[in-house]
């Protein structure tokens, strides 16, 4: 038997109708007017901005906590409900840092240079969002059924123990199926213009390599989702937070790809740690829910996911990655 929702969607869908909204302004102030002009985004920038959409959160959660309170009238709930928030963006945003790895690469395999990179992130993020309100629906859907929950929870295990055995291979863009598919399907210029998408030349329509490192990382970005998402529901059952927490990390993914690609790779072991917090919210699933009267303690699963992600970027500082020397 499902579990009855605190926030269902046919009594909450104008809170998910403003939500949207207040997404699209800020994109639009985004694009529109701090990034109007295509620049390179330098250090500075992209810290304000990572600290905006943190900040803003952040506030959405104190809001969160506040109309819970207000609501139901109990502290213990509304403070159950801010932690769910809170450990869901930070799985979010823990499990995004493997997309930025993916960035750093897509972007210089296409030589897209540093003023145009924030123009193919902000239609990728747009896509993103897309792409993760249909799976949150499908997996709101989904995760009523015990045999469902089960299996995605042992897709997590097995996906985080794959992780810690996969040997780090270079991703090679020209080895996609899908950059195959659009080369071979699809007119691609051979060069760069300017900031567009498409070009016209002797009357003829071509993609730009822009376009084509833009549905690339669109196709990454699903992957990705499909560990994201199931993770963040063994922490909650409730598609509004899933989806809020989703989306406030996948805003902030831009600038914390203009703030970290220069020295992501000096987090050699954060891997470890994503596999960890995979395998810890796939057994949330498959037993440690059950084992603690169907909702393993919120508070504990924070910790310990802040302590796997935290434990890993401070071991990757202090055991520095050696360098293979080429003779």
């Amino acid at each position: 038997m499902s579990q009855e929702l605190m926030f269902p969607f046919a009594e909450y869908w104008w809170f998910y109708a403003g939500f949207i909204v207040f997404v699209m302004a800020m994109l639009a102030l985004d694009l529109g007017v701090f990034h109007k002009n295509s620049h390179a985004v330098g250090f500075k920038e992209a810290t304000v901005w990572s600290i905006v959409w943190v900040s803003l959160a952040m506030l959405f959660n104190g809001g969160l906590y506040f109309y819970t309170l207000f609501k139901f009238g109990d502290a213990n709930i509304a403070n159950d409900i801010s932690l769910q928030f809170l450990t869901g963006y930070v799985i979010e945003k823990s499990l995004s840092v493997d997309n930025i790895f993916v960035f750093v690469v897509v972007f210089g395999f296409f030589a897209v240079p540093p003023k145009y990179q924030h123009r193919v992130l902000f239609y990728g993020i747009l896509g993103a969002l897309i792409f993760r309100a249909i799976f949150i629906a499908l997996g709101s859907l989904l995760m009523q059924y015990q045999t469902v929950v089960m299996l995605f929870g042992a897709f997590l295990i097995l996906t985080g123990i794959k992780m810690v055995f996969q040997a780090d291979k270079p991703l090679d863009p020209s080895q996609n199926w899908v950059i195959r598919f659009m080369k071979k399907h699809i007119r691609v210029s051979d060069k760069m213009h300017d900031d567009h998408f498409f070009v016209k030349e002797n009357g003829v329509t071509f993609a730009t390599p822009l376009f084509v490192a833009l549905i690339f990382l669109e196709m990454t970005d699903v992957i990705f989702a499909v560990d994201s998402v199931p993770a963040i529901f063994a922490i909650t059952k409730e598609p509004l937070i899933v989806f809020t927490s989703n989306i406030f990390a996948i805003l902030g993914l831009r600038s914390l790809y203009f703030l970290l690609a220069g020295v992501v790779d000096k987090f050699h072991l954060l891997k470890y740690g994503l596999a960890a917090v995979l395998v810890f919210v796939g057994l949330k699933m498959v037993w440690l829910n059950k084992l603690f009267d169907g909702h393993f303690p919120i508070g504990a699963s924070l910790g310990i996911i802040a302590f796997f992600i935290g434990g890993s970027i401070a071991l990757s500082l202090a055991i520095p990655k050696k360098e293979s020397s080429a003779d």
